[in-house]
């Protein structure tokens, strides 16, 4: 999650089929947060995310196949035709500003802190869920904004699951699993105030199916296997392309 210009506008459901021909740490994150997005546009391999009103950055970004410079200009152009920052997305170096990396691979469990405790939570819990996560990103003012979009897409949605951790009485992180339809699960949204509730969070979702795939960021004490990194770049200093006249 980042600071992000409220983007507003209404709600429009388009959906395609997933692109094949993303590398793989892609992929698994567009399946992961595609059913929690708004918006999925495919264009020439490339995949965009789009989520007004949400300021989670996966939901608000083009998933870049390679870094052919000749698409650039038109993703650019895309993004601030909805104006929304170009923010994109990919497993190899790109242009424009760095603004994050996530380092994708399976998670194995590691000894955690005894006095953090970790529940599952229901959904009724979503908008306190959400206050933990959105401060542990530091933008707490996007809590309530959060909370009522993930409120109507994990309702009916039994593959969602919440979870809390505590360090005497207080929450300190948030993590949102997603069963996957193979066996095990998936944690790519979550956030923690201290990282010494990293792995007990990590530990508690790989309790839950066995095998966990996740999203660590760069500032994160812990590790994953067969790690990719996959990076976020905001290309909005790139010249736009001109219009026709």
């Amino acid at each position: 999650m980042r600071r992000l210009p409220n983007m507003g506008g209404g709600v429009c459901l388009l959906r395609y089929a997933p692109s094949m021909s993303l590398p793989p740490a892609l992929t698994e994150l567009v399946t992961y947060f595609e059913p929690l997005s708004t918006v999925r546009r495919d264009f020439r391999g490339a995949v965009t995310l789009h989520t007004p009103g949400v300021n989670v950055l996966a939901l608000n970004a083009t998933y870049l196949p390679d870094a052919a410079p000749d698409r650039l200009p038109l993703v650019l152009a895309w993004h601030h035709a909805q104006e929304m920052p170009a923010l994109v997305a990919g497993t190899v170096p790109l242009p424009g500003q760095a603004v994050g990396t996530l380092r994708v691979g399976t998670y194995h469990p590691v000894l955690g802190s005894g006095a953090i405790v970790v529940e599952q939570v229901s959904r009724l819990s979503l908008p306190a869920w959400a206050a933990v996560l959105a401060e542990a990103h530091g933008t707490p003012e996007w809590a309530a904004p959060l909370a009522r979009h993930l409120a109507a897409r994990l309702e009916a949605d039994p593959v969602w699951t919440l979870l809390i951790a505590y360090a005497g009485g207080e929450a300190v992180g948030a993590l949102l699993w997603r069963a996957e339809a193979a066996g095990g699960g998936a944690a790519h949204l979550w956030g923690t105030l201290d990282p010494v509730a990293d792995a007990p969070l990590l530990n508690a979702a790989h309790e839950l199916g066995g095998n966990l795939r996740a999203s660590l960021p760069d500032t994160s004490p812990l590790s994953v296997a067969d790690e990719v990194n996959v990076f976020f770049h905001l290309l909005d200093q790139l010249e736009k392309p001109e219009q026709p006249t």
